[in-house]
């Protein structure tokens, strides 16, 4: 009964990223002897097998490196007058080696089909290390041939234009940006009028980063209910989060809205100064504002003295939103506005009695202590660095600072367990932030001892 049956075939297996070809043109992953790779067996002798039925299958153990795979296979078939004949029998699969075209791509190097280029022109990579979090929780990176870092941002190579189409999609709902494409014809032949097209996509980031004070447009500072022009940046998630640090008055700002009425940083994160608190006091009573209003925050009235200036007695009076984690005798970073020149077009045109003297932007911890008990760590994506700044550790320390502070980015990110840092316990006595032990995730480890060592049986 099972004549006409093939006992013998081939299946064809990519070397480079270990997938098996479903005819015509599909890659699938299987694991050796599993139902994915017996399904793709049966298909290829599905159509003799119609004349019987089935019973059983299971695979032959063979030797994994010998290319050969193994079935054994129970049919029925009703002989002469109702009787039911069984058979067991043996088919033998070769395995061929071929390169599926997503590893001839990758291994041609060139081979890309589309390109987007993300760019932020500022300073500091906050924002980028957010983006670069968010990309590997989401598994954004699984379909790029290869990501590439430049001085200010990142390539991502693909091998078709709708992988990067979504790739843009979705930095435009993460990121305040905006995005324009452009394509260049490669080849063309006129007999099948067929085109080879090379696309690219620029999405530009908005160059604002958290920390940074802005100088808004009196349009824009009317349209959000009357805030105040100066306003600190809290944080950059889909929108740019401000704060009005003498209100407590906060507005999220996208980014149509940025490039409609755009404004710029006043201050690098090098100006940033150290000060002291010398006295602080709650404010009680609210201003009546327009717009919504921080619960987070808690607004004071501070008297600060410059740390490089504590033999004078210069002192800064000024309003800050942190009233919740500063007391006196606290070092906090700042930017002094008393003492710079504003090169800002709308900070020019300020009435000088609105211009603070001073904007608190966060208290200072000790860096050193904090790296030390960091007991999680990030990943980080594969990518080609055209050489390593030396300012990059400090931007990236401040990043994972900046998790440690900050709740709500925390939650778009996974954080793992450093394994190599002993548990402490979450309450600490010096009020350093830390990440809870609950919003850690455990890194797979798989162990020497787990799987038998080399050359064990499996």
């Amino acid at each position: 009964i099972t004549e006409g049956i093939p006992k013998q075939g081939t299946i064809h297996f990519c070397k480079q990223c270990e997938r098996y070809l479903q005819p015509p043109g599909t890659w699938i992953q299987c694991t050796l002897e599993s139902r994915e790779l017996l399904a793709l067996c049966l298909k290829k002798i599905k159509a003799s097998l119609s004349k019987v039925r089935l019973i059983d299958a299971g695979f032959i153990w063979t030797e994994p490196h010998s290319k050969r795979l193994k079935l054994k296979l129970t049919v029925q078939k009703e002989v002469i007058n109702g009787a039911v004949l069984q058979q067991v029998f043996v088919v033998e699969y070769i395995v061929q080696s071929q390169m599926c075209e997503d590893c001839h791509r990758i291994e041609a190097k060139d081979f890309w089909k589309a390109v987007v280029q993300v760019r932020q022109k500022t300073l500091h990579k906050k924002t980028f290390y957010y983006l670069e979090q968010l990309i590997l929780k989401h598994r954004l990176h699984q379909n790029t041939l290869r990501i590439k870092e430049i001085h200010d941002g990142l390539d991502f190579y693909y091998s078709s234009k709708q992988q990067a189409q979504k790739m843009v999609d979705f930095l435009q709902c993460t990121v305040p940006s905006r995005s324009k494409s452009s394509q260049r014809l490669i080849s063309h032949d006129i007999h099948s009028n067929v085109y080879n097209y090379k696309s690219t996509f620029s999405v530009e980031i908005v160059p604002i980063c958290k920390d940074n004070v802005v100088c808004l447009s009196p349009k824009l500072a009317q349209s959000l209910g009357n805030m105040s022009q100066i306003c600190v940046c809290i944080r950059v998630t889909s929108t740019i989060h401000l704060i009005d640090p003498s209100t407590l008055q906060i507005a999220e700002i996208d980014g149509s809205t940025y490039w409609r009425h755009p404004f710029n940083s006043l201050f690098h994160p090098k100006q940033l100064e150290e000060f002291i608190i010398v006295d602080i006091n709650r404010v009680q009573e609210k201003k009546k504002v327009a717009g919504a209003r921080s619960n987070k925050h808690t607004l004071a009235e501070a008297w600060v003295q410059k740390t490089s200036e504590l033999n004078t007695d210069h002192q800064y009076f000024c309003s800050t939103h942190l009233g919740h984690i500063l007391n006196p005798g606290d070092l906090v970073l700042g930017f002094d506005l008393a003492n710079c020149n504003l090169n800002d077009e709308f900070a020019n045109k300020m009435n000088p009695h609105n211009i603070p003297d001073v904007v608190l932007i966060k208290k200072s911890y000790d860096r050193t202590k904090r790296q030390r008990r960091r007991n999680w760590k990030l990943k980080e994506l594969e990518r080609d660095r055209e050489g390593m700044e030396s300012d990059d550790e400090r931007q990236y320390q401040d990043f994972l600072e900046d998790l440690e502070e900050d709740e709500a980015i925390r939650k778009n990110v996974n954080i793992y367990r450093n394994a190599d840092i002993p548990v402490e316990s979450d309450t600490d006595d010096e009020g350093l932030p830390r990440i809870s032990l609950a919003e850690m995730l455990e890194d797979l480890h798989i162990s020497q001892d787990a799987t038998g060592g080399e050359g064990a049986n499996m």
